[in-house]
């Protein structure tokens, strides 16, 4: 889908002069509509939080091989103590028994990590990687919502187009009712005949109706979809079905899917980050090591008094219980890793049979496009030809009633079967990665 920014701001520009009134129409081309329909998608917006989360995630990662400092205070008031001088100051001959009522403790803790097995610099880049792998699952989103646009824009477009049709035969069909009541008055035609070209006329009133509400009900979904107020009357473009749509061969989508799916890549994300779980749950085993630092300040009244208690060292952690336990992380990485690949291998199933069922569903809609034509053509003849004979009064009025029925059916397949054969294109495209490329 070629972008046009300044098509479609001008659009924009448009659609905020007509909103004071409600009935006024804006057209849309497809690729406006789905551009409009990302810009504006609550589905998107609900997904970025989901990237942001990640990014969160990345954050703590990172914050893990950050200094951690720490200070602490207690006023403590003391009940009944009794505290025993086992080394009494300089030149005292006073009792080594005191009752102290109070304490207090001040520290300053500082801690750097060293050394923690590799698990912080494996838990780092897990995290980036999930936070690429959520930004290609809202790739895969984009392009799921773009089709379901290019969905409703095919429903208002066939809508819109029955409606003209039939609209167009209601004027006729009404003037022909005209004539015939004339026709009747003046004893040419059976009060019979009349009737059947006025029951034809009521269906055909009938239809129209079941029309135009099937094109409500695709204008206040295209509404939703794009963002704009449920009142916005939306067409579509005329030259929607007019390109020629070129097709490239069945290897060209299979290899566009390979390259361009976002399900296979957020796959191979996975396939690392269960790398890194691996090698992080092997560094349980090993040691950490950090470089400590502290102070402490302590006064107990009539007791002792510490100050400038300074510290320095480094400290190191291992736990053995990991010689005898078993490493239940590294055991549910390597079984995440064989899970991720049957799932790719799936993927790739999948991906193939959509491909071919996708592209054949292409070809047998222009198939379809040629049929309905070459049907239209014998439906105009059929009824050219048996307008002439009744005419002629060589042909009864049912079998031209039949070929004006026929005439208008074979008119709504042929639009219908073009703006198929586009939308069915539009699949071949998003099953192959390319919808929103294109």
């Amino acid at each position: 889908m070629k972008k046009n920014p300044n098509r479609v701001f001008i659009v924009l520009l448009t659609m905020m002069g007509t909103f004071a009134t409600a009935q006024e129409s804006t057209t849309f081309s497809l690729d406006e509509a789905i551009e409009l329909g990302l810009q504006n998608s609550k589905t998107l917006k609900l997904n970025q939080s989901k990237i942001d989360d990640a990014i969160a995630k990345n954050i703590a990662a990172r914050n893990a091989r950050l200094p951690d400092f720490k200070i602490t205070g207690s006023a403590l008031a003391l009940t009944n103590a009794k505290a025993e001088v086992k080394i009494l100051p300089p030149n005292s001959s006073g009792n080594p028994m005191a009752s102290p009522n109070s304490a207090y403790y001040g520290s300053a803790n500082f801690s750097l990590p060293l050394y923690a097995g590799g698990k912080i610099n494996y838990a780092i880049q897990a995290t980036q990687l999930l936070v690429e792998a959520q930004k290609l699952s809202l790739e895969d989103d984009k392009s799921g919502i773009a089709f379901v646009v290019a969905q409703a824009y095919n429903n208002l477009y066939k809508a819109e187009q029955t409606i003209k049709v039939l609209q167009e035969n209601l004027l006729a069909a009404q003037e022909r009712d005209k004539t015939f009541l004339n026709l009747e008055n003046n004893g040419v035609i059976a009060r019979n005949d009349r009737l059947k070209s006025n029951l034809q006329t009521s269906e055909i009133e009938l239809k129209l109706l079941e029309a135009q509400n099937t094109y409500e009900i695709a204008n206040i979904q295209m509404d939703l979809l794009l963002g704009l107020p449920d009142t916005q009357k939306i067409h579509v473009d005329t030259q929607y079905t007019q390109p020629t749509l070129a097709i490239e061969s069945l290897d060209y989508y299979q290899q566009q899917a390979i390259e361009n799916r976002k399900d296979l890549q957020v796959n191979d994300y996975q396939q690392k980050v269960a790398q890194l779980n691996i090698k992080a749950a092997k560094a349980e085993n090993l040691p950490q090591i950090a470089l400590t630092a502290g102070y402490i300040a302590a006064e107990i009244p009539k007791i002792m008094t510490i100050y400038n208690a300074a510290n320095i060292g480094i400290g190191v952690q291992y736990n053995l219980s990991n010689l005898w336990k078993k490493n239940t992380d590294l055991m549910n990485a390597e079984t995440q890793i064989k899970k991720l690949d049957y799932q790719q291998q799936i993927i790739h199933d999948d991906i193939k049979l959509a491909i071919h069922r996708d592209y054949q569903n292409y070809l047998l809609a222009n198939k379809k496009i040629e049929l309905y034509e070459k049907s239209l053509q014998q439906a105009t003849e059929n009824f050219r030809i048996n307008k002439n004979k009744f005419d002629n009064g060589l042909e009864t009025m049912t079998n031209l009633l039949e070929a004006n029925s026929a005439l208008i059916t074979a008119s709504v397949n042929v639009t219908n079967a073009k703006a198929d054969a586009i939308l069915a294109l539009k699949k071949l495209e998003q099953t192959s990665g390319i919808l929103i490329q294109k």
